[in-house]
């Protein structure tokens, strides 16, 4: 059954919805069913309302430690048979739980050239450092801040002439072109982590 990918997001879901609507275009073998999101009231709550797409929102600081409000969410995904987590825009560490549970098929997005400008703000922090080129990373999940094994890179310009809104159009653009081809490739096995090669 085609119930099998998850979507984890903290914001307002651009990321989320290009996958939705690509997935459903193409249509994947595997579609996204779910979204989790760790703030009640983010703008991509409403994008999965309007995509008919099941969405929880779980608040971690109602949990009285990160591994119960994970043990929580490790209970929705069960429930939906969701067999990738695809993180976009997601604002947290990923901890033990899921870690141990979807080892080696959690993945990210994030708007910058790993290991370059790790963290929050990664698009802020290139375009006033400032660097020529900075990009969009695609990489497995781990323990770490953006640390996990990288699975594709597209370098983007910064031009003379852009601004911080015209620098992060670019990136977005990318992304909503990006993410959806390599999701696909991964849960097709064109693409699989080193560790399980």
């Amino acid at each position: 059954m085609g119930v099998s990918i998850a979507v984890f997001a903290s914001g307002s879901g651009s990321n989320f919805q290009s996958l939705v609507e690509v997935a459903r275009q193409e249509h994947w073998p595997e579609q996204i069913s779910l979204l989790i999101c760790d703030r009640p009231g983010a703008k991509v709550l409403k994008r999965a309302q309007a995509l008919d797409v099941e969405s929880y929102a779980l608040a971690p600081k109602s949990f009285a430690a990160k591994a119960k409000y994970e043990q929580a969410v490790l209970e929705i995904l069960k429930q939906f048979q969701i067999r990738w987590i695809v993180l976009a825009g997601y604002m947290r560490l990923i901890g033990p739980t899921l870690l141990t549970a979807y080892s080696n098929r959690i993945v990210n997005i994030h708007p910058s050239l790993l290991p370059a400008f790790p963290g929050k703000n990664a698009i802020e922090q290139a375009f006033s450092y400032p660097v020529k080129v900075s990009g969009v990373t695609i990489h497995f999940v781990d323990e770490g801040m953006d640390t996990g094994p990288i699975i594709a890179q597209t370098p983007i310009e910064i031009a003379p002439e852009d601004t911080i809104e015209t620098f992060a159009k670019k990136v977005h653009q990318v992304e909503h072109k990006l993410y959806p081809r390599v999701v696909y490739d991964l849960i097709t096995g064109k693409i699989s982590c080193p560790s399980l090669d």
